[in-house]
């Protein structure tokens, strides 16, 4: 066998080592994002930073007793609905789970609550990471 049919072959193995790793990444994160609704973002790392301003917690902690604390809890740590602290998921994703809901799960919100409202809900959820953050040893 001739040096380069050898790194021909070589080359052909690990195409198909990394095409095979990269199917069953596909596979495993289609699996998770069946079994849960909070699958990682990577586009979270893209996105501005949400403002947690004090006032703009308020705002959101003021809009999230009103319409989410029902199902989620007073103190966001879920009830009929998940935990929704150290959530994994970007701000984009957090606006259209509240504008389109989860079917059969979770209504809609896009006739109650408007961009500002939802800019407000996502700072005050920001807001109990850091919460979490804080109360780790």
């Amino acid at each position: 066998m001739t040096s380069r049919s050898a790194t021909s072959i070589a080359l052909l193995a690990g195409l198909l080592a990394v095409s095979s790793a990269l199917g069953g990444a596909h596979l495993v994160r289609q699996h998770a994002m069946h079994a849960s609704h909070q699958t990682p973002t990577p586009e979270r790392w893209l996105e501005p930073v949400t403002s947690t301003s004090p006032q703009r917690v308020a705002q959101g902690r003021k809009t999230f007793l009103q319409r989410c604390a029902h199902c989620h809890g007073v103190d966001a740590r879920g009830d009929e609905g998940p935990d929704l602290h150290d959530l994994q998921v970007s701000d984009r994703y957090i606006a259209n789970t509240v504008l389109r809901g989860i079917p059969h799960e979770m209504p809609s919100f896009a006739r109650k609550l408007q961009g500002d409202d939802i800019a407000a809900l996502t700072a005050y959820l920001r807001s109990l990471e850091h919460e979490a953050d804080r109360s780790d040893p």
